[in-house]
């Protein structure tokens, strides 16, 4: 793997975050013969997980190593990797990415798979558990805590869906309402919620409690104290678009955060942009961020051509 800090200084192709999603778009150009660079801060959002599930032939691995196996093997395309952060962009005919580093980099194409960050619910003891057995995806963890009691941590109205969806994994949850009060339930999640057997406890949660590494339920703020083996929570999703804003693309409102507006291969509203993973969408799982990857590079390959050839004489 090449990791260094004595590259040149111009790329076809900069790709800005090294997770799932822009490993999977360098190796798409590695493999068309383009000069591609990745630039990795290191702070994928699936660290705290010991585990990923869901990716057909991976699942289970550990992200770390997940991530290892890509970076090798991007490598042996002649990809580089910089450990570094980019902290600004710009475009005039091409692009200058500058790293925190000082370095003053420059592209033909741009990939953003800078991702987002979570940044959970201020109660005591949460983030120590958030990833093991705090979570907040069931499609990635809960098979693994299934038929345990489960609590479900209120942060908005949505946290209803949560408890719903969480049900299929353990008939033993209740929902705490947090924040959220009761009259903000409609009829139909009442309905829904006594269909598929949750409790419903209103209350802010003052503390998770934890004994012996492990979560055993929480403590509310008129001090009740309910027994749980797991909390989900839905994090606040935080996108990490600060570079896209800066060259003015375009963003779109969703009840999880501001994301760019892409067509169906990544492409932003600004010419010669693309973004992947979760840069693009709350939602992208690990597996959904390598496909929008491999999407993106075999676009941007093809895009490149086709701009060559059709400025021949």
């Amino acid at each position: 793997m090449s990791e260094t800090d004595d590259m040149t200084e111009t790329y076809e192709v900069i790709v800005i975050g090294g997770g799932a999603a822009g490993l999977s778009a360098a190796l798409v150009l590695g493999r068309s013969r383009r000069r591609t660079l990745v630039v990795d801060a290191g702070e994928p959002r699936n660290a705290p997980s010991a585990h990923m599930q869901g990716y057909l032939s991976r699942d289970g691995m550990a992200p770390g190593e997940f991530l290892r196996i890509g970076r090798e093997e991007i490598a042996r395309y002649g990809v580089e990797l910089v450990r570094d952060r980019a902290v600004d962009v710009s475009k005039d005919e091409d692009f200058t990415v500058v790293l925190a580093g000082g370095r003053s980099l420059r592209a033909r194409r741009l990939v953003i798979a800078t991702g987002l960050k979570d940044e959970l619910p201020e109660v005591p003891g949460l983030a120590g558990r958030f990833g093991r057995d705090a979570l907040h995806c069931p499609y990635c963890h809960g098979w693994e805590v299934r038929d345990q009691a489960f609590g479900v941590l209120a942060t908005s109205p949505l946290s209803v869906h949560q408890a719903l969806i969480v049900s299929q994994w353990s008939k033993d949850v209740t929902l705490f309402l947090h924040e959220v009060d009761e009259s903000e339930l409609t009829g139909d999640d009442l309905r829904r919620l006594a269909a598929a057997g949750v409790e419903t406890v209103p209350g802010a949660v003052a503390e998770v409690l934890v004994e012996d590494d492990r979560l055993t339920g929480v403590r509310l703020a008129d001090g009740s104290v309910h027994h749980r083996q797991v909390l989900f929570v839905a994090p606040r999703a935080v996108p990490r678009t600060d570079l896209l804003q800066r060259l003015g693309a375009e963003l779109t409102e969703t009840p999880f955060g501001a994301y760019p507006v892409v067509d169906p291969t990544g492409l932003t509203s600004v010419p010669g942009v693309w973004a992947a993973g979760n840069a693009m969408g709350f939602a992208e799982q690990v597996v959904n961020a390598a496909a929008g990857g491999y999407r993106a590079g075999a676009t941007i390959n093809g895009e490149l051509l086709m701009t060559d050839l059709d400025a021949q004489p």
